[in-house]
């Protein structure tokens, strides 16, 4: 009897535990989702930041190449 009432008591446990685990996965489900949206918004941002900084650098790197090519005028050839 003694064997049978721990085994009776493993199954039980092992059901909540499969239980919880279940819900424990649902939850992590929805914390991945929750955690991919975040990830894509902030993968948007980031592209967008990276398109105005490179609008900036284009922006410098143009009046950089204008101003050479005024000092090249200037100079003496």
């Amino acid at each position: 009897g003694e064997r049978e009432e721990k085994r009776e008591r493993e199954r039980e446990e092992g059901e909540r535990e499969r239980r919880r685990g279940r819900e424990r996965g649902e939850e992590g489900e929805r914390e991945r989702r929750r955690g991919r949206e975040r990830e894509r918004r902030r993968g948007r941002e980031r592209e967008e930041k990276r398109e105005r900084e490179r609008g900036e650098e284009g922006e410098r790197e143009r009046r950089r190449g204008r101003e050479r090519e005024e000092k090249r005028e200037r100079e003496p050839v």
